[in-house]
């Protein structure tokens, strides 16, 4: 529900470097507040897990309560703090440069100004939400000798991870990563405002993207017609079928670059590319470096 943050105390404070990951969790009582007239150089994740949060960015806001996930956009002004009658705020949250791939996950929960609300996430979905947190915590502290550091049980307030080696800082946006994707599936499952036809068009890719879909192929699984089902993507998710389903591939691709020996050409036949000169194209130009680059730097 939409909330008025305009009066609330307001404290400025300097948003994170652009460039660096970093997590903490906060327990705050009435009177924190946070205000950054220019925004920051980076997104800006919360998860709330207990008491209520306003939340505002430019001209829209919202109100954040228990399983309340709240995604800022940089560079425009923004603002938080305990909610007005609230005698808590408690949330995780993350500073981080967002992956390509995000912003068509949240685009359904967009309220404005660069705002996302996913909220509520269903309940079944909260614990292993909050584990995705508590190991990021933990993940952004890793030094890279030995193991990662088990997660706090009992996070103390206050205290900021920061992810400074490569390994930290890919191991902690996994965890951003899974958190959305369950976060937004989940909402999805549950309703989110799309389409139930677009829904399962989006669950049918993901479930299978090497398989050989056209636009023609998808919506005739949901009784629409191609140009329909065009329309309620673009309207609904901001991209066409055929750039979720490409998106999907080279995702696909990537997982098994990381995971396999299998060679580049069988990879891109997996993954539904039928030229594997295609798919090397668009793998570069979609993760900066050419799939055998790839496989040996995520060795």
């Amino acid at each position: 529900m939409p909330v008025d943050a305009e009066d609330l105390p307001e404290t400025a404070v300097p948003a994170p470097p652009g460039g660096l990951v970093t997590v903490g969790f906060f327990d705050e009582r009435p009177g924190y507040a946070v205000r950054r007239p220019r925004g920051a150089d980076s997104w800006l994740f919360t998860w709330t897990t207990a008491g209520r949060g306003e939340v505002g960015q430019g001209q829209t806001e919202t109100s954040a309560g228990a399983g309340d996930l709240v995604a800022l956009g940089p560079g425009v002004p923004h603002r938080y703090a305990v909610a007005a009658g609230a005698t808590r705020w408690a949330f995780w949250w993350v500073h981080c440069q967002a992956r390509q791939d995000w912003g068509g996950w949240l685009r359904p929960h967009r309220a404005g100004d660069g705002l996302y609300a996913i909220a509520p996430v269903p309940p079944a979905l909260r614990a292993r939400v909050e584990a995705a947190f508590r190991r990021m915590h933990a993940d952004a502290r890793w030094t890279g000798d030995g193991a990662p550091p088990e997660p706090d049980r009992d996070p103390e307030p206050g205290r900021v991870a920061v992810a400074h080696g490569w390994a930290a800082r890919e191991l902690t946006l996994g965890r951003v990563e899974e958190v959305l994707l369950l976060a937004t599936a989940g909402a999805a499952a549950s309703g989110g405002g799309v389409d139930p036809r677009v829904r399962r068009v989006a669950a049918l890719i993901a479930a299978d993207p090497g398989a050989p879909h056209t636009v023609a192929s998808l919506a005739a699984e949901v009784a629409l017609s191609p140009s329909r089902l065009a329309h309620l993507f673009a309207e609904q998710l901001g991209h066409t079928p055929m750039r979720v389903l490409r998106d999907a591939r080279l995702r696909h691709a990537a997982r098994l670059l990381e995971a396999t020996a299998l060679p580049v050409e069988r990879v891109a036949a997996a993954s539904g590319f039928v030229s594997p000169f295609h798919f090397s194209r668009l793998f570069r130009e979609r993760y900066g470096l050419p799939p055998g680059a790839y496989r040996e730097r995520r060795g």
